[in-house]
């Protein structure tokens, strides 16, 4: 019998986020894949390090950490990869920072393998979770609504976008970051927006979108824009 796909949500960074039944699987699971950038540590990794089993197999998955989406023959690989160590009967346990289905590794690599085996997803803490606890800023209520966007996305769609909305959290910053404040400046809705960087790690750091002096933000870095009713 082929083995089962587990992808697990590991959280945004804090190994105490992860949830009891992610770690049963995790402890479970003959095989451990996970996301790394070419040539570099693997983030997913470094938050359950401290419970994996030198009688595990573990597979690193190399993405290049590009601007862009990875190239559709980076996750053909990474699925092929998978499907080898699932044919010979393991238990595969796919690490996915975050949530595995909340921009992540892990859809692409449900696309490819879904139908041929069995797929078991244990959701985690995603990264808007952590960054809205971590700045202790409620996103939404009663009937407010929500606006997840992509910092990747061109100047005048993510102005579109902003002006028709009351909150949003905006992922992606990185080199984006001053498109960004540009477009929040325009919109005048500087004031209203948080920065939020590394949440849930002991560096994290919280502060007005408008007090950030760098040019460019790390990978784990989210803008929260808050309702008007917030305060």
């Amino acid at each position: 019998m082929a083995g089962r796909l587990l992808g697990l949500g590991v959280g945004p960074g804090d190994p105490e986020l992860i949830t009891l039944k992610a770690l049963r699987f995790l402890k479970s699971a003959a095989v451990v894949a996970y996301p790394a950038p070419e040539g570099g540590a693997s983030f997913a990794r470094a938050i359950v390090s401290e419970w994996l089993s030198p009688s595990q197999r573990e597979i690193a998955l190399s993405f290049p950490m590009r601007p862009k989406p990875p190239p559709e023959a980076a996750y053909d690989r990474a699925a092929a990869a998978l499907a080898a160590e699932l044919d010979r009967g393991r238990d595969v346990a796919c690490l996915c920072q975050g949530d595995p289905l909340f921009y992540g590794t892990f859809g692409p690599l449900l696309a490819r393998l879904g139908g041929r085996y069995e797929v078991e997803i244990v959701p985690g803490v995603s990264s808007l979770g952590a960054s809205s606890a971590a700045a202790a800023a409620p996103l939404a209520s009663r009937e407010g609504t929500l606006l997840v966007i992509p910092a990747t996305l061109g100047e005048e769609a993510l102005s579109a976008r902003l002006a028709a909305t009351e909150a949003a959290a905006i992922l992606k910053l990185g080199r984006h970051l001053e498109k960004v404040r540009r477009v929040l400046a325009r919109l005048r809705l500087l004031e209203r927006t948080l920065y939020v960087e590394r949440a849930s790690l002991p560096e994290a750091r919280v502060m007005p979108f408008a007090a950030v002096e760098a040019k460019e933000a790390p990978y784990f870095s989210m803008a929260l824009l808050r309702p008007r009713d917030a305060d």
